[in-house]
């Protein structure tokens, strides 16, 4: 690992960009990653950090975790903007989340209160589901400084953090999804585009309650 690492990294920001994203069914998706512990130069991490985020935003999405650029490493980096409108902001406790990077991330629930949302993934495009998840959770990892940080973060900032750690352990958010809610991007747009999945759940007939 701590040898082929850096020829991939290499390998990868040689070629094009913004970087190809890996879509389900791809193995690199499905592997835990390995702990970052300064198998990369300063410098690589630099570079492959600055390409991941331009690959973010060109997506765009609102995470990318580096085993969705083929890189088996426990590395992603987050920013939402939250450009959304007041209701859905209000509804999902959605509010604006700076740039920043996660090294080493791991998560843990605060307490029994669990909000369910529709959700989509770079790696899997041109779906959404439903999924229910801890409300607040609290977040340990590094960031690329190597500064430690330990926090409880709660509405749509704790779903983007647990996203994208569940990549580094090889889970899709298909795997904890409530599968009678899954839709094409399409009817979503048509359909479900609201600020709470409650109407999605009584047409489809799933049960957010109990998911």
């Amino acid at each position: 690992m701590t040898t082929f690492l850096p020829d991939l990294v290499e390998q990868l920001l040689a070629g094009p960009h913004p970087l190809p994203i890996a879509a389900a069914g791809d193995p690199v998706l499905r592997v835990p990653a390995a702990r970052y512990d300064g198998q990369l130069t300063s410098e690589q991490l630099s570079r492959l950090i600055s390409a991941m985020r331009d690959t973010m935003y060109a997506a765009p999405g609102v995470g990318l975790a580096a085993p969705q650029i083929g890189i088996p490493l426990r590395l992603a980096v987050v920013e939402d903007r939250a450009d959304v409108p007041p209701e859905v902001r209000a509804a999902r406790e959605r509010f604006p989340l700076p740039f920043r990077v996660l090294i080493n991330p791991e998560y843990h629930a605060v307490g029994e209160a669990r909000s369910a949302f529709f959700e989509g993934c770079l790696s899997v495009p041109g779906w959404a589901a439903v999924v229910a998840r801890p409300t607040t959770v609290r977040v340990r990892g590094a960031n690329e400084h190597g500064e430690s940080f330990d926090e409880e973060v709660s509405g749509w900032t704790a779903r983007i953090l647990q996203h994208e750690t569940d990549h580094l352990d090889g889970t899709l958010y298909l795997d904890r999804a409530i599968t009678r809610s899954l839709t094409s991007a399409e009817n979503f747009t048509e359909h479900w585009n609201q600020p709470t999945p409650e109407n999605a759940a009584r047409a489809l007939r799933f049960d957010i309650s109990t998911s």
